[in-house]
């Protein structure tokens, strides 16, 4: 049982830390917002999420700091006073921040937003019945602060019925005003998926990020577009424009990993709340402290005390913060049972009641499909990833409602491969493969990848690795980073296919530059070992890849500072860092190999990481520079609690 000083104290730094990074966020800068959601539709067709998105987005701004003015179903003058009065309060904000769904159009590379009351019969009727984008963009660039946009609108074509001659569907590139950042639900000239359940795919990352602390907007819309380029198999690609003049975060910048994952854990194994634990283990079950989880579960002896009453406001604070950023029912149902008169009760009740009308909506085929069916490597902030044993467990049961949400839903590809998946678990390879292949045909990224493996392997396909190759080329540029590892890999080999050192990089550095912690960790080992870039850039991408959730780069970018290997002058000291962040972040792999019985790291290294587990508070043994068994209790600690420096 670790001891209650100890674990309290590591504790209210933490909180502390969340609390201050929250009190910054809340009063440091004028935050203002407009958020409009027009679904309602009486003379084009109607659209049922985006009423949704704005409701959602506009609780979770207020929650953030904004003051944020609503806007659903509004008529052309309703929009127009509604942007009016924006531009108004925007005029001397800080931030500024407009986000709308619905329906939207280009002509001749200008974007309109169309209210519900718009009736076009000709081109003429374009700039008289719907609201000009150039016009709003234009009043917020005479505002002082930045200005960011969010536009999901281009869900279908609405006028695609009559023939006012506009040809490219969706909207088109715009801004080049300092000071903004314009993102779009999909790519220039593309339309964008309304979405099943409440929420549409962009509005459900958006919410899934948002209030991450530590990420600043630029980080954070790369983790968008990784959601949603998963969620639609590659279909719809978020595209933004930014010309900011300085970094902004939604929910705070706060040092260390603060991940609902990794909050999540803090404030479980900290005060080892059965609850949290079990809530935990529920949304990942295959996460970095899942054995950790299920240890403290399975430990027995009295529960921890309550808090004092000194740190109740930061444990308060610091559940808040888990529930708004996890977005996790059961994380916000337990902030208002233990809180019922909390700070942020009104937001908590507008956030439950949002989840509740989202799991409600959850028995949409669609969902259902994504929650037994995705792949591990397409998880998002909402749905976590399936392993294969777990998918063959329930195959039947995805297969059929996977069958029922592309029967539904035929212009989204994604559910025919997600049905493919299924099959395939279920050992219905033929089935599997006719799938695989019609989604790939229909532009499916997840599908362009699973069959090319077949196709490069000959499993269950004739062996083709020409056309393996091929599809791998397809998926990548659809932003799919398993194909671009993949075909990099075969580029730097040159095995069926000519050897290319510097396409091969190039296609990693695009899958890392998305997000993909997998390639940024294989780009590190490309630059080490002279396949491209520079030695010496391999500690910085080996790092991209730990922060961008890939643990094992912690590890060996402590290895490189050990060893002085690569271009990288050694460093005990950042290498006793790096090993620490490594002991608190993966799945034990670090822990295993400080408390082994061969000593792999110097003594100078291992001097460093003991001066730390002291400092915290963990260690009392010598610093004698020496591995093993002795440092596995200090170790524990640290990952459970962490140290001063995420304090």
């Amino acid at each position: 049982m670790l001891h209650r000083t100890l674990r309290r104290r590591a504790f209210t730094l933490l909180a502390a830390a969340f609390v201050v990074a929250a009190a910054a966020s809340a009063f440091a800068e004028t935050r203002v917002a407009l958020v409009i959601g027009e679904g309602g539709y009486r003379s084009v067709p109607a659209l049922a999420n985006p009423p949704n998105d704005a409701r959602d987005v506009a609780d979770a701004l207020k929650a953030l700091g904004f003051a944020v003015t609503l806007g659903v179903d509004l008529d052309q003058a309703g929009m127009e006073k509604a942007i009016g009065d924006f531009a108004l309060s925007a005029a001397t904000a800080d931030v500024s921040l407009l986000y709308y769904g619905g329906h939207g159009l280009q002509v001749a590379s200008r974007n309109y937003l169309i209210p519900v009351d718009t009736q076009l019969r000709s081109v003429d009727d374009i700039d008289k019945r719907t609201v000009p984008l150039d016009a709003v963009l234009g009043a917020l660039a005479q505002a002082k602060g930045i200005h960011l946009v969010f536009l999901d609108a281009c869900r279908n074509n609405p006028l695609k019925d009559l023939n006012l001659g506009l040809r490219a569907p969706g909207l088109a590139r715009v801004g080049d005003a300092a000071g903004f950042l314009i993102a779009f639900a999909t790519q220039p000239d593309n339309v964008a998926y309304d979405g099943a359940g409440r929420n549409s795919p962009f509005a459900r990352a958006f919410l899934g990020h948002v209030a991450t602390q530590g990420i600043d907007v630029s980080t954070m819309m790369i983790a968008v577009r990784r959601d949603v380029i998963a969620a639609t198999g590659g279909a719809q690609i978020p595209w933004e424009n930014s010309s900011l003049t300085r970094q902004f975060y939604f929910g705070g910048e706060t040092a260390g990993d603060s991940s609902p994952e990794a909050l999540l854990w803090r404030l479980a194994g900290s005060e080892r709340d059965a609850a949290l634990l079990s809530i935990y283990l529920e949304r990942y079950p295959d996460g970095a402290h899942a054995a950790d989880v299920r240890t403290l579960l399975a430990e027995t002896g009295p529960s921890p005390k309550p808090a004092p009453a000194s740190a109740r406001a930061d444990l308060e604070e610091l559940l808040w913060r888990l529930a708004l950023s996890g977005r996790e029912r059961r994380v916000v149902e337990l902030y208002l049972a233990r809180y019922p008169g909390g700070a942020h009760g009104r937001e908590a009740q507008a956030l439950l009641a949002s989840l509740t009308d989202a799991q409600n909506a959850a028995d949409d085929p669609g969902l259902i499909c994504e929650r037994l069916a995705t792949h591990p490597d397409d998880a998002t902030a909402s749905t976590p990833g399936v392993e294969l044993p777990a998918l063959r467990a329930n195959a039947a049961a995805a297969i059929g409602v996977c069958a029922q949400a592309a029967a539904a839903h035929p212009e989204i590809a994604h559910y025919t491969a997600l049905l493919a998946r299924a099959e395939a678990a279920a050992g219905r390879m033929d089935d599997a493969a006719a799938h695989y292949r019609k989604a790939a045909e229909a532009g499916d990224a997840r599908a362009m990848y699973s069959l090319g493996l077949m196709l490069e392997t000959g499993d269950h396909a004739p062996k083709d690795p020409k056309a393996a190759y091929a599809l791998y080329q397809k998926a990548a540029e659809r932003g799919l980073a398993d194909a671009a590892i993949n075909l990099a890999v075969a580029l730097a080999g040159g095995k069926g296919i000519d050897k290319n050192l510097p396409r091969a990089y190039a296609l990693l550095q695009q899958a890392s530059q998305a997000g993909s912690a997998r390639a940024a960790y294989d780009l590190a080992e490309f630059a080490e070992h002279g396949y491209g870039g520079k030695a010496s850039d391999a500690l910085e991408l080996y790092r991209r890849a730990a922060e961008l959730g890939f643990a094992k780069g912690r590890h060996t970018a402590a290895a490189l500072l050990d060893e002085g290997r690569s271009g990288v002058a050694k460093n005990p000291a950042a290498a006793a860092d790096e090993l620490l962040r490594a002991v608190a972040a993966d799945s034990g792999e670090s822990i295993a190999d400080l408390t082994g019985k061969t000593q792999t790291w110097s003594a100078a290294t291992i001097k460093a990481l003991e001066t730390r587990l002291v400092a915290a508070g963990y260690y009392s043994g010598p610093i004698d520079g020496k591995s093993g068994p002795a440092l596995g209790p200090a170790l524990r600690q640290w990952r459970l609690l962490g140290g001063p420096e995420k304090s």
